[in-house]
């Protein structure tokens, strides 16, 4: 769905604006010191809207970081604004996974490498332990 209604990704300068054009964003009005900040502006494409939200409500709880995401919004927002912030938040990982052909935020944290030398993705051994560098005395 994402990938027939967005087309090329390359097209966008980054994922801000691929979420502008799904109409994902809050309005922002602003003249010198008066600045309005109001609803999602809906312009753009409301199939792109549409699906991130749909994603957003079905997010599994044990989606770990968007479900917390959702949650601390929706204690201060509300649960509807919670999940427009967890749709553009899945609309930022869609643009980085057509962008790379992978999703980030779904690798191991620490770039892979474990502190014991060993590549969490692959399960093999890499070059040697990586040892703590000295600090300086305090």
């Amino acid at each position: 769905m994402f990938v027939a209604e967005v087309g090329e990704v390359d097209r966008f300068a980054g994922p801000a604006q691929l979420t502008s054009r799904a109409g994902l964003t809050p309005r922002h009005r602003e003249s010198d010191l008066v600045v309005h900040r109001g609803r999602i502006t809906k312009q753009g494409s409301t199939l792109v809207r549409w699906a991130a939200v749909e994603a957003a409500h079905g997010v599994p709880h044990t989606a770990g970081w968007l479900t917390s995401t959702r949650a601390r919004v929706a204690e201060r927002r509300g649960r509807n604004i919670a999940t427009v912030a967890v749709a553009r938040k899945l609309l930022t990982l869609v643009y980085y996974g057509l962008r790379d052909g992978h999703i980030r935020a779904l690798a191991p944290a620490g770039g892979g490498v474990s502190r014991f030398g060993r590549d969490r993705t692959r399960g093999r051994a890499t070059s040697g332990p990586r040892r703590p560098t000295a600090r300086p005395p305090a």
